[in-house]
């Protein structure tokens, strides 16, 4: 048993912070309470967690080969404007209807699609995704681009770019351009009430495959190696090159595979607005799930119940602060972020390492006391002022005792 908590303990970790979000959300909100409500609940986070774990799996296995995929959000976002905008070019015509400015052209009719259209979009796009990790590839291994910049160049260029295609394709097709395309077709639009279901079977499908890629076979090995030290993968013979195309490949296919079915849950596509900050939140979800941003650690459980971890932590904060849950939803992925590096930084290094060393070490102690602080105060109805400045001084108090005691340990071992 001790082997077994010593080798998964960063998802027996997990699970046991699953666990305890549910239950102090469960005492402070009713939510939980009914069976009905408790019912939707656990949908919804189901649904919600394999929409963001399907492209954070993507992103963690860029991570553990030793990059960093930025543009998932906009990856969804063109994701999401092909395949509607696909299917509007496919569908038949509505002759029941007219355009206004002619009459003899007609709306398309994407109330009733034959399996082919969507069967077809779902290609072309998943196509489309494909030739954007090859692009990323190609910037990264042969023009020699960091990872950073060439995602981020597409982080901005893909959204300005369905944003243009968006405006082409309803000028086609409904004879003016408009900035979002929607699609009226019943089975397509279910998964967002009936048929939650879909991006969960859709999750675990991914989720099995990419395990059995990274555990299974030799170029997932090959994948850890790269991550862990690619000059060393790439002098015993690993094809480092192509190894990066694969996993920027699977990365922007399943951001791909996403956009599609968050198209399908809103029923609308809606280029400058879709995903927008997502890659925040796939990043998130792979760090909380025990991957780390130097390369070469990460698993596919862990990244799984990362996800479920964010998204409970998400549901918490929209059931416990229930006056715009949207404003903090941002400030708990960041922190969760930093607490996750952090911890890992920390499990890496063991607990001699110093936190506030030399002057930078004091002034950050009063930074982040008062950011402790005013995040306490915001976060509260009544009397801020006083809660802000009462959780500023006891961090104060706990982080300047911590500061000392690291200095008076490095004198010791000084001496020693």
């Amino acid at each position: 048993m001790s082997e077994f908590l010593r080798k998964f303990r960063n998802e027996v970790g997990l699970l046991g912070a699953i666990l305890l979000v549910l239950s102090v959300t469960a005492i402070f909100s009713d939510a939980y309470h009914d069976a009905f409500t408790l019912r939707l609940t656990a949908r919804a986070i189901a649904r919600d967690a394999a929409l963001v774990g399907i492209f954070a799996l993507g992103a963690a296995v860029v991570i553990i080969s030793g990059g960093i995929d930025l543009s998932s959000g906009s990856v969804i976002a063109l994701s999401g404007t092909l395949f509607f905008g696909f299917i509007v070019l496919l569908a038949p015509d509505d002759l029941s209807t007219r355009w206004p400015s002619d009459s003899a052209r007609h709306f398309p009719d994407t109330a009733n699609l034959a399996f082919w259209i969507p069967a077809a979009a779902f290609v072309l796009t998943m196509f489309a995704a494909f030739l954007v990790g090859s692009f990323h590839a190609w910037l990264i291994t042969v023009l020699r681009l960091p990872p950073f910049v060439a995602t981020l160049a597409s982080l901005v260029g893909l959204r300005s770019l369905a944003r243009l295609l968006v405006q082409d394709i309803t000028d086609v097709r409904f004879g003016q351009r408009q900035s979002t395309i929607t699609i009226a077709d019943e089975t397509l639009t279910s998964i967002s009430q009936h048929n939650w279901w879909v991006p969960c079977l859709v999750w675990l499908v991914v989720g099995v495959g990419l395990w059995i890629l990274l555990s299974r076979t030799v170029l997932g090995r090959h994948i850890y190696a790269m991550g862990g030290n690619e000059e060393a993968a790439r002098l015993s013979g690993i094809r480092t090159d192509r190894l990066k195309w694969l996993a920027y490949c699977i990365s922007s296919m399943t951001a791909g595979l996403a956009g599609i079915l968050y198209a399908c849950y809103i029923g609308t596509t809606s280029p400058s607005t879709d995903g927008m900050g997502y890659e925040l939140n796939a990043i998130a979800a792979a760090v909380v799930g025990g991957c780390s941003l130097t390369g070469g650690v990460g698993t596919v459980g862990g990244v799984v119940l990362g996800t479920i971890f964010l998204r409970s932590v998400i549901d918490s904060v929209a059931k416990l602060f229930k006056s715009q849950p949207d404003l903090f939803e941002g400030l708990v992925v960041g922190m969760l972020v930093v607490f996750a590096v952090a911890f890992n930084e920390l499990r890496g290094a063991g607990t001699k390492k110093a936190f506030f060393p030399g002057l930078l070490g004091w002034v950050s102690v009063v930074v982040v006391s008062g950011l402790l602080g005013i995040i306490a105060a915001v976060t509260i109805s009544e009397d801020k002022l006083r809660t802000g400045l009462m959780v500023g001084g006891a961090a104060l108090v706990m982080l300047t005792l911590k500061a000392v005691l690291e200095r008076v340990q490095a004198r010791r071992a000084a001496v020693r």
